[in-house]
């Protein structure tokens, strides 16, 4: 009910073109294009078309709206600073006025608030430049597989890969940083080799990365909530580095109270296996071999919707506004080819029952909708402390639900047959 219309159709089409037809298709090919006896999640099978796509299209729709946005810059600059070489005399324009009557008293008024107390641009370049200083001295002690210009490199990408997962989660308020941190792993694994430790390598350039790349996002999150309600963008920069520093020392607390408690921690079939864990070390170990590991026709795929990407935005530029607000975002579709398509459901009910309100009462349903929306999301996140609760107390819901394909319920019934 946040995000516009447009990015509810385009996750829910990106589900229905990856789980509706994409994956059944390339299902068929099991025994052909990869072994049929790996399982589901194997990223030399299934998994690796979903994340190796979803990634592909990610990056395409981010790679595109990155440059974009650095043009569109640069060419603002250089008429700003034509302008003011211009000597011109201030005169009254009728359309100018109008233009800026069309401007709400909030608005103004947050534009005017978030502008004038904003960071200097060289406390950003040089805290980055900073940061990454210290990642370069500290974390080749750390990990001596990952060498220090592995860190420089990585460094230098995150900003592209930042925009572009800042960029999604602003649209479809889904973060894609695993993703990315996969990336990562694919990339750096490969580069050191499985010889020199390349599975540890890839795992801490994954931790790297991950970090730039969620920050980026959340950083942004936080600045318009911010804007939003007239908070100084200087007080909550200052506010995140302090948290940043909190969690540097509360987080490996955390986990060592955790390593230290229970000795079968991160074991699968124990109390906390840590499921994540072993998906990431399993990466890893492909990573090292290159994408030569990846099953057949994979990185044709994703050299297929790279592209696809990038000449679906330049259609969206080109075309009149109009018809541009019909054609679906890469980046939102991307998001079901790996997560799922569960949630694009869920997404489209929301457009479909604010689309109703606004033809209802427009003026209410724009009022209004923030409010419901915020109700919602913050009654799905207060449940997680109950559940916590109950499942630290091991209490088991008394009702079970699973959906099952139709072939697969039927055997399901004949077992049950067989039983009675």
């Amino acid at each position: 009910m946040i995000c516009p219309h447009i990015v509810n159709v385009s996750v829910l089409l990106g589900g229905i073109l990856s789980w509706g037809i994409m994956w059944s298709l390339i299902a068929k090919k099991r025994g052909i294009w990869f072994s049929a006896d790996l399982a589901d999640t194997s990223l030399h099978g299934m998994q690796g078309y979903r994340v190796f796509i979803a990634i592909a299209l990610i990056l395409g729709d981010g790679l595109y709206n990155f440059l974009k946005m650095l043009i569109l810059t640069a060419w603002s600059l250089r008429s700003q600073h034509k302008k003011s070489s211009a000597s011109t005399l201030p005169i009254s324009d009728d359309e100018q006025s109008n233009g800026t009557a069309a401007i709400s008293y909030d608005e103004e008024r947050r534009n005017e608030l978030f502008l004038k107390d904003q960071i200097p641009w060289y406390i950003a370049y040089g805290g980055y430049a900073a940061v990454a200083a210290v990642s370069i001295g500290t974390v080749p002690q750390i990990f001596p597989q990952l060498k220090w210009y592995q860190i420089l490199v990585a460094y230098i990408v995150a900003p592209i890969l930042a925009f572009c997962n800042a960029y999604g989660t602003g649209l479809t308020d889904w973060s894609l940083v695993t993703t990315y941190g996969k990336l990562a792993i694919f990339a750096f694994g490969a580069w050191t080799g499985a010889s020199h430790g390349g599975v540890l390598a890839g795992l801490a350039a994954c931790g790297v990365m991950m970090s730039i790349v969620s920050t980026a996002a959340d950083l942004m999150q936080d600045f318009k909530t911010g804007y939003l309600t007239l908070a100084s963008p200087r007080s909550m920069f200052i506010s995140q580095v302090i948290g940043t520093a909190m969690g540097c020392v509360i987080a490996p607390c955390v986990f060592w109270l955790f390593y230290k408690a229970f000795d079968n921690i991160g074991i699968s079939g124990s109390e906390y296996p840590a499921p994540n864990a072993a998906i990431f070390r399993s990466m890893a170990i492909l990573g090292v071999d290159g994408f030569s590991s990846l099953p057949k026709n994979c990185l044709t795929l994703c050299y297929i919707f790279f592209v696809g990407a990038i000449v679906v935005n330049l259609i969206r530029d080109l075309v009149p506004k109009k018809v541009s607000n019909f054609i679906p975002i890469p980046m939102a579709m991307a998001i079901p080819f790996y997560i799922g398509s569960y949630f694009a459901i869920d997404m489209f009910i929301g457009t479909v029952i604010l689309f109703v309100w606004q033809k209802l009462d427009r003026a209410k349903s724009e009022t209004f909708a923030p409010a419901v929306a915020s109700g919602l999301i913050c009654g799905d996140g207060l449940w997680v402390l109950p559940q916590s609760v109950l499942a630290l107390a091991k209490v088991k819901p008394p009702i079970c639900m699973k959906f099952l394909s139709r072939g697969m319920n039927d055997k399901v019934d004949a077992f049950i047959t067989t039983l009675s």
